[in-house]
């Protein structure tokens, strides 16, 4: 989270220099306006805000779609008479006069910028004598280290202060392109994440509730039939491929299921309280957050010689966020070992899924919504989420 803040105060950087070759334009034609702050304060508040509006179509990435929605505001950063932005092989967007004279030529004249990584200004040789544009500069959008594309701007004549500028320009977007991947990578990560979760749903669990359920054809088909759905639900739930979030009550479903499968094998052995405030229901929640804590609840409350388990599940509205208490009275663990799995020590049979949810919710609403955990040798488990009850469905750094 830390790279994502920094990247992020980077990219005000550039912005804020560029809004310096705006002051000139803006001073030297005033709007006729003088109702809020000086002229650069104006100037730069504008600047920001233009940076602003050009930012969430570039953070999904440079393509046809995002150019075409940016590039306009790219150019009104600059002041320019033109602009064009390119990836490596053709011209994405335009915005500004004489498209047809000079689009033709452009990726002609950007060989050397997109090999080298320099920026580089030429003389646009155009034989119309209406034409405007008589000079460009174009600049390399870098991330990760490769040379993606250029932002081209055009002027009737050379300025070393749009030059300057068209280098910040670019690099703002560098940046931009290089928060995308971030959240490509992110959304890469949760992905696995959730892949590792559903490949920790037990082929013995998923076996013995099959057994289960075969166990009650003969005796009582009507209970076989309610448990073959209430599995096919449950897997269906876990097995799903949209969506990284979903409601507290969605989450709650897919356990009552598991649930019902877990009583049918172990029978009075397990005893389960629910305990669930109905305002907290519609509240959203990492998919597959809840599910791997309350598997955790059966394994440790069930473990050993322990003849009868009992689990409680609550939630309950606290204020601006939703509690969640998974508790067990089973053999419980040493404190130290837990650290060490919430560190992501020890493999799949030491406790993948407290470390994962844990990482996730961290990630997602902020480290100040981690796993809060109350265990000891002998003393059962006492899990507690807090859930922001008023946030978007990913923390913003």
């Amino acid at each position: 989270m830390s790279g994502t803040v920094t990247a992020t105060l980077l990219a005000l950087c550039p912005v804020l220099l560029a809004a310096g070759f705006l002051v000139g334009r803006r001073t030297a034609h005033p709007a006729g306006r003088s109702d809020v702050g000086t002229p650069v304060e104006r100037a730069t508040f504008e600047t920001l805000h233009t940076a602003s509006l050009a930012a969430p179509a570039l953070r999904a990435g440079l393509t046809e779609d995002t150019a075409r929605k940016s590039v306009r505001r790219l150019r009104t950063l600059l002041g320019t008479d033109a602009l064009a932005l390119t990836n490596r092989s053709t011209v994405l967007a335009w915005d500004g006069s004489s498209e047809q004279q000079h689009a033709e030529h452009v990726m002609d004249r950007l060989v050397p910028v997109l090999a080298g990584g320099r920026s580089a200004a030429f003389d646009c040789g155009c034989s119309d004598v209406d034409c405007p544009l008589r000079w460009a500069v174009a600049a390399p959008v870098v991330a990760d280290g490769r040379v993606l594309g250029a932002v081209v701007a055009y002027a009737p004549r050379e300025s070393a202060v749009l030059a300057r500028a068209t280098d910040e320009v670019a690099r703002w977007v560098s940046v931009q392109l290089e928060l995308a991947e971030l959240d490509r990578s992110r959304t890469r990560l949760i992905e696995a994440e959730i892949k590792a979760l559903r490949a920790q749903i037990s082929p013995h669990f998923i076996f013995n509730s099959l057994a289960a359920i075969a166990s009650f054809v003969r005796t009582d088909p009507e209970r076989a039939r309610e448990l073959l759905l209430e599995f096919a639900d449950f897997t269906r739930y876990s097995f799903r491929r949209h969506g990284e979030f979903t409601t507290l009550a969605d989450e709650l479903h897919s356990i009552d299921q598991y649930l019902a499968l877990v009583r049918a094998r172990f029978g009075d052995r397990l005893s389960v309280t629910l305990q669930i405030a109905p305002e907290v229901l519609p509240v959203t929640l990492p998919f597959l957050c809840l599910q791997p804590l309350v598997e955790n609840a059966v394994k440790h409350g069930l473990e050993g010689a322990v003849a009868r388990s009992r689990i409680t599940i609550g939630a309950r509205d606290a204020g601006a966020e939703a509690e969640v208490v998974i508790e067990d009275d089973g053999v419980g663990m040493d404190p130290e070992e837990l650290r060490g799995i919430l560190r992501g020590e020890g493999g799949a049979s030491h406790g993948i899924g407290l470390s994962n949810v844990d990482e996730r919710l961290r990630q997602v609403f902020g480290d100040a919504y981690g796993l809060v955990i109350e265990t000891g040798i002998g003393a059962g488990t006492k899990i507690t989420i807090r859930i922001p009850k008023y946030r978007a469905g990913v923390y913003a750094p």
